[in-house]
């Protein structure tokens, strides 16, 4: 890796160069990272996962030794399979100020500027840190995160805030719900159907668990309430079910992958609990697929506060999506979600940033360490 200087645009390129889907190895991406980082002369911390095959990395510039704020964001993105694409997904491309590719908006935007901005912070000769946290499999459900959070006490005094770059039009979030996901797997005897006397139907065994899931998802919508949210309830829903080989045959496994979405202050993890007590009744298997919390900031919050002065918008109450901010503040680190882009965006064939708006996160950026330099 040279020394030599990239533009906020050629960053981005780079990041969107790497197909880092998610629940994949990323190597490259973190390599990449890591060592145009100590071209630098920063030094960057690869922090391996127990999946053994992808990491973290943390990086400071300031002193470590002093409380100070994180930017974060996540190295992984969805699969870009869907027929909507004009060209590869995986080289960026422009179009009338478009930044097209996958990633550029979820959110290797935000990471591109939090990149590109690190030799000016580092001549700031910043007296408090900026720090970089970047992290794997947050699509999957923020499943990398807890691993570096948990590396920090090593790293780093105690932040006194994050920034999670997720797509807001950089308006800075305050709250946003909680999820967590299970799989329920029900095992049966396969058979020929005709003989159902000499089988065991797996997906029989199911049906009470969604009957439960079901149920639950109704009577959220009568629980507890947060009118910040839309909707303001707490949810749960049946995302996908498989089971069977064909009409004929008994199905010997049944699968169904359940979620719930809670508002803050309710653990999305017990709303599942009517769910995962009648598959223990159905003797099925019950898996965690992930689990986050949901996100609160006070919006007289300092660091609330301090991202409405930056960015001169007053901060929204709340979204529907999810991110890592939850995790960061369970551990103790107020957390705000801002950062360039729009969600509507992510996840969509031909997914993209604009050019001003990258420009902006730079800018955003650029403004935290003034503040913190003057």
């Amino acid at each position: 890796m040279t020394n030599d200087p990239l533009s906020v645009d050629e960053m981005l390129a780079r990041l969107v160069g790497f197909d880092s889907v998610v629940g994949r190895p990323n190597a490259p991406i973190v390599e990449f990272v890591r060592d145009w980082l100590s071209a630098q002369g920063i030094v960057a911390h690869v922090l391996p996962g127990p999946e053994g095959d992808r990491s973290n990395l943390f990086a400071s510039i300031g002193p470590v030794d002093r409380p100070g704020f994180v930017l974060s964001g996540h190295l992984d993105v969805v699969p870009a399979m869907e027929p909507g694409w004009q060209a590869d997904p995986f080289v960026l491309r422009e179009d009338a100020g478009r930044l097209i590719g996958r990633g550029a908006c979820d959110m290797k935007g935000f990471v591109a500027a939090a990149l590109f901005m690190v030799p000016e912070l580092a001549a700031m000769n910043l007296p408090v840190p900026i720090h970089l946290a970047l992290s794997y499999d947050e699509e999957a459900g923020c499943r990398g995160v807890p691993h570096l959070l948990a590396a920090l006490p090593d790293l780093c005094a105690p932040p006194q805030g994050a920034i999670i770059g997720e797509p807001t039009d950089l308006v800075p979030v305050l709250a946003h719900k909680g999820k967590s996901a299970i799989r329920v797997t029900a095992s049966g005897t396969a058979g020929h159907s005709s003989r159902s006397d000499l089988g065991e139907n797996a997906i029989h065994a199911l049906v009470p668990v969604l009957e439960a899931a079901v149920a639950q998802a109704a009577a959220l919508t009568q629980g507890a309430q947060d009118t910040r949210f839309a909707p303001p309830w707490s949810s749960l829903q049946i995302g996908t079910l498989s089971g069977g080989q064909a009409l004929n045959i008994i199905p010997d496994t049944a699968v169904a992958e359940i979620e719930a979405r809670a508002i803050a202050g309710v653990d999305p993890m017990a709303l599942l609990a009517p769910v995962r007590d009648a598959a223990e009744a159905a003797g099925a298997r019950c898996d965690t697929i992930s689990t986050y919390p949901a996100l609160a900031l006070a919006a007289y919050h300092p660091l609330a506060e301090r991202l409405a002065d930056l960015t001169g918008q007053r901060p929204l109450d709340a979204v529907s999506f999810g991110t890592e901010a939850g995790l960061f503040q369970a551990v103790g680190i107020p957390s705000i979600v801002c950062g360039p882009g729009d969600i509507s965006r992510a996840h969509k064939p031909e997914e993209h940033l604009h050019r001003d708006e990258l420009q902006a996160a730079c800018a955003l950026i650029r403004q935290l360490g003034e503040s913190l330099a003057a």
